[in-house]
């Protein structure tokens, strides 16, 4: 808690600045960015469902596999996935690292289960975040 008090912000237990690059990214954003990921994910499966026929199972579980995919591939190795680049935010380590397949697959998996996401703290943090120390920033 601040010695000010009521001047907390999402990101000050963390260190981060109140706005502007290395804030933490707002909800909006972070909605938005996800819906992009999400659309994007739905063109792709519609893409290789014209190539290979999909059960009925099987394609309704395949945006989230995609969506899995992409999380993992591009956060873990550019720190954003395709939402997050068009809307200027980017996943950070606290500690400074490279976010890394290991944790961006964690990450995204937990996203996947929807739950991690929607329960948050203060910081603005979900538990798919606190579970492998990220923090979603504006770039």
């Amino acid at each position: 808690m601040s010695s000010s008090g009521g001047d907390d912000h999402p990101g000050q237990r963390l260190g981060l600045p109140v706005s502007g690059t290395g804030s933490t990214a707002s909800w909006g954003r972070r909605v938005l960015a996800l819906l992009v990921d999400w659309f994007a994910c739905l063109s792709v499966t519609a893409l290789i469902s014209r190539q290979v026929e999909l059960s009925e199972a099987m394609s309704t579980v395949a945006p989230l596999a995609v969506l899995f995919v992409e999380l993992t591939l591009l956060v873990g190795l550019i720190a954003s996935s395709l939402g997050h680049r068009l809307l200027g935010i980017r996943v950070a380590r606290l500690d400074g690292r490279a976010v890394g397949l290991p944790r961006a697959a964690l990450r995204a998996a937990l996203i996947c289960l929807v739950l991690p996401a929607v329960v948050f703290d203060k910081d603005r943090r979900g538990l798919h975040d606190l579970a492998v120390g990220t923090v979603v920033v504006a770039t």
